[in-house]
């Protein structure tokens, strides 16, 4: 399943390239001067694959939050305490980090309905099928942003786990991460304010940081 994303961002790359260098209007006017009708001015390209990476970020932070709901469910997480609690009955542990994750998914999947699908044809009929493809974009900016967020969640929950589960101790690159988010988030504890914790590993996540932690460790990730 998240190979299928991969491939859809391939596909998107593989799009973008071809359109970046294409000619885009028409009628285009030639270096030998003269004037030829192109064929590539319409945005339809771009829109539908702007369209296809929100459904493959909406999906891949559909899942990320599931596991999410793993690590802090006491029937799954195979001997954590409850939420992740310190005081399991009085602390909520990361149950709001959670609820953070899942309100964000439910936004993620509202932002990957189509928009290159809902041209409107207007000024008295003079402006023809259109790719809204800006409308695209701007929803993908908020998923690409939505889908951090719920990694960097994972991520966080992740982490507190792999504390709770001390001495055992993880992979050499899996300790890699958690010790990159131990730089901006405290490890096991009484309740608190999470937000500061939760922005700092979205730092993290969307600066490549996590990545580069790994990578180092069992080499270049692609």
């Amino acid at each position: 399943m998240h190979g299928a994303a991969r491939d859809t961002a391939d596909h998107a790359a593989l799009i973008a390239g071809r359109e970046l260098s294409s000619a885009v209007d028409n009628p285009v006017v030639t270096v030998d001067g003269r004037i030829e009708s192109n064929g590539n001015f319409h945005g339809a390209p771009v829109g539908y694959v702007l369209d296809f990476l929100a459904i493959a970020a909406a999906d891949v932070a559909s899942m990320s939050e599931r596991r999410t709901d793993r690590h802090l469910d006491a029937n799954r997480n195979k001997g954590l305490p409850p939420f992740l609690a310190h005081e399991v009955g009085v602390d909520s542990g990361l149950m709001i980090a959670q609820y953070t994750a899942a309100g964000i998914v439910s936004e993620l999947k509202r932002l990957a309905v189509p928009a290159s699908v809902d041209s409107i044809v207007s000024s008295a009929m003079q402006e023809d099928h259109v790719s809204m493809g800006w409308h695209a974009a701007r929803k993908l900016r908020r998923s690409i942003d939505g889908l951090g967020r719920v990694l960097a969640i994972e991520i966080m929950t992740a982490a507190r786990s792999l504390d709770l589960r001390t001495p055992v101790t993880p992979g050499p690159a899996t300790d890699a991460v958690r010790r990159l988010v131990r730089t901006v988030a405290d490890g096991p504890g009484h309740d608190r304010f999470l937000s500061p914790e939760i922005e700092g590993v979205v730092g993290l996540v969307q600066s490549g940081a996590v990545r580069d932690a790994a990578a180092e460790i069992i080499g270049g990730l692609h």
